[in-house]
């Protein structure tokens, strides 16, 4: 199956209304392409991961920062801002592995950074990260096949 929101007119629509409110939180593009990268590293969507890292390259990320967004805690290539975006981004999508699914720490690591309208685009670019990776995932899209 292609992508199953193609076959309904309105998801689509939903789903590129939500996109273009995350373009419009105040959060610079890279670090939402970042994100949704790393969303879908965790998730391991091939169809997004590639996406995501074209996205992020015509965003104007590097290969060096690209490369190592997985191991993003180790290297220096990130700000502290991109550092606590990514953190929440993962603490997001891995809701499971805590009880304590964002803790307030974290949290407040990224309000420290981004006020309210960017941290909402944030939570936004991670849910539609998830999103798009659960219906490619499922219907089992392959990377750099364009639906």
């Amino acid at each position: 199956m292609n992508n199953p929101a193609g076959f309904l007119p309105d998801a689509m629509k939903g789903i590129g209304l939500l996109m273009k409110a995350t373009r419009e939180g105040g959060v610079p593009q890279p670090t939402l392409e970042l994100v949704h990268l790393r969303v879908s590293q965790i998730n391991g969507c091939s169809a997004c991961v590639d996406a995501a890292s074209r996205s992020a390259r015509e965003a104007g990320e590097t290969d060096e920062r690209l490369a190592t967004v997985a191991a993003w805690r180790d290297t220096p290539f990130f700000t502290d801002a991109e550092r606590a975006a990514l953190a929440l981004a993962e603490a997001a999508t891995r809701l499971a592995d805590r009880s304590d699914a964002v803790p307030d720490d974290l949290w407040a690591e990224a309000a420290r950074h981004y006020d309210e309208k960017q941290l909402a685009a944030l939570v936004l670019q991670t849910g539609v990260a998830n999103l798009f990776n659960r219906l490619n995932a499922t219907t089992q899209q392959i990377a750099g096949k364009a639906w």
